[in-house]
């Protein structure tokens, strides 16, 4: 086997070796070499595989008329919605996540997706674990870029003194691509800390100088350091404990987070952890064709907030929760209209949650723009770039430059208010101000105004269609304090749903505009 074929066979599978089926997996070789110092912050990703319906979870009741008239055999009834703010709700079975929401530990991002959203469950988790633009094709993980910058000579002479813990765990049996990095998955998988037991090293006498020979020398060592990994683990499961009496038993993402808390409080120094949930490609019975407020989406709901609910609770009585910050992602939303199999098909945008003792609690972003006519197939538009929050939570969370940020990402990704109430480190200036941004006439026939009051700043100014495609840059460029007016031709555009973009370093609007 060649040996660019065996490494990029450990980093898709990360070498199937399994700890007696406890899913401890080996650590495929990466090419780069000079440690650089580690964060005592804790990153949990939550993923909720299958694209997440956030217009059922995070309810704009400000849009509630638009919405019944093209979702109303599984929209919410209105009266059911968990009243948070004047005009948001959450899902009836979110009321674990309320009682974060109202302890301040809860921060919603909306309309977060990537332009040009594809609609693929496997190019758009891919987009989303790598960190890639839509045409872009990285074989590596925005976290995995971010360790490798940290510890470019990674997994050689690791776990060491300074090191003895693995960087990021998987709470399951195949390692997250969000941690992969050249040639290098960061993360281990594993299901339970306490039935680690070790891989067989065997003996190998003397290794030929040969091909084969550095193949099997890198997969013993792997081998090892797997093992010397699966002690340190089950040493800190062994010291850590759970002070939450929270947790639902048949709850399994509540188990995984159970067991992320246990991990922490028994010291051990893994900076990222990523669980999973899946069922959430609601084509069919997303609600009971009875009652809305029941059905699989609704026991999803149940689940996730059970689980963040408790999980939050065990780590302030742990008193470890000034150190974790949990984001959830999913690969798109669903569609604004529902189908007639009481689900929904994919979408765009969605809702991103985070939580957390040390986040910016409260709402980020409007609510959807949701007119009294919904195109075919049209999606919640894109507010945020999912690369945006990305790259906040690196920077003010584990404190990288904003150089290395746009290394990873792009030139100019925008900084979101995501962490407040602890140190941060952020590098930006965050004076940047949109005072309003207008579009008229609208609806419109054939030329567009768009008129806005900016601070001095770098701007970008798109115009997306009702899919997520970026049709065109109408400005990308450094503007002077005061109030700016485009005017922008669409005779060329046939008739139909529009968005305007207006996105600075730290600020950031959307105008629905309808074309006759």
């Amino acid at each position: 086997m060649k040996r660019r074929d065996f490494l990029k066979a450990g980093s898709s599978v990360s070498i199937p070796l399994m700890l007696n089926g406890f899913g401890l997996r080996a650590i495929p070789r990466n090419m780069l070499a000079g440690p650089m110092g580690q964060s005592d912050k804790v990153l949990v990703l939550v993923q909720l595989n299958g694209g997440n319906d956030g217009l059922n979870t995070i309810i704009p009741l400000e849009r509630y008329s638009q919405l019944s008239k093209v979702r109303s055999n599984i929209l919410i009834p209105e009266s059911k919605v968990i009243l948070v703010e004047d005009g948001i709700g959450f899902h009836p079975n979110m009321q674990g996540l309320k009682e974060v929401y109202d302890n301040g530990r809860l921060g919603v991002i909306r309309g977060v997706a990537y332009p040009n959203q594809n609609r693929s469950h496997f190019r758009s988790t891919d987009i989303w674990t790598t960190g890639s633009s839509a045409d872009e094709f990285k074989t590596t993980g925005w976290l995995g870029d971010y360790f490798s910058m940290q510890y470019p000579d990674y997994p050689d002479n690791y776990p060491n003194p300074e090191h003895p813990d693995p960087f990021a765990l998987t709470i399951g049996s195949i390692v997250s691509e969000t941690c992969q990095g050249l040639g290098s998955n960061f993360s281990l998988a594993m299901t339970d800390p306490f039935n680690l037991s070790p891989l067989p090293e065997g003996a190998t006498g003397s290794i030929p100088p040969t091909n084969y020979g550095s193949e099997l020398a890198f997969l013993l060592e792997a081998i090892k350091q797997t093992n010397a990994y699966a002690e340190t683990i089950t040493e800190a499961a062994n010291k850590g404990s759970n002070l939450s009496t929270l947790y639902p038993g048949n709850n399994r993402l509540a188990q995984q987070l159970k067991t992320v808390a246990l991990l922490i409080a028994g010291g051990l120094k893994t900076n990222v952890y990523v669980v999973t949930i899946g069922g959430f490609d609601t084509h069919a019975n997303q609600t009971d064709a009875t009652d809305p407020t029941l059905g699989e989406h609704a026991e999803l709901m149940q689940q996730v907030s059970d689980a963040i609910h408790a999980f939050q609770d065990d780590l302030e009585k742990l008193g470890v929760d000034e150190r974790v910050l949990g984001m959830t992602f999913s690969e798109f939303g669903r569609q604004i209209a529902s189908n007639d199999s009481f689900g929904t098909d994919h979408g765009t945008a969605a809702p991103l949650i985070l939580f957390g003792s040390c986040i910016e609690p409260g709402f980020l972003g409007q609510n959807p723009e949701i007119g009294d006519e919904v195109m075919p197939q049209e999606g919640v538009a894109m507010q945020y770039d999912f690369r945006s929050v990305y790259a906040s939570v690196l920077m003010d969370w584990f404190g990288i430059s904003q150089e290395q940020v746009e290394e990873i990402f792009f030139d100019g990704v925008q900084h979101l208010p995501v962490i407040a109430g602890c140190a941060t480190t952020s590098v930006f200036d965050d004076a940047e101000l949109v005072t309003d941004l207008k579009v008229f006439p609208n609806p419109v026939t054939r030329q567009l105004t768009i008129e806005a009051g900016l601070s001095q700043g770098t701007y970008r100014i798109s115009l997306f269609d009702h899919l997520g495609h970026e049709l065109r840059v109408i400005a990308s460029q450094r503007f002077s304090t005061g109030t700016h007016r485009l005017l922008v031709p669409l005779d060329d555009l046939p008739a139909g749903s529009y968005f305007v973009h207006l996105t600075g370093s730290t600020v950031q609007q959307v105008r629905k505009v309808i074309k006759f």
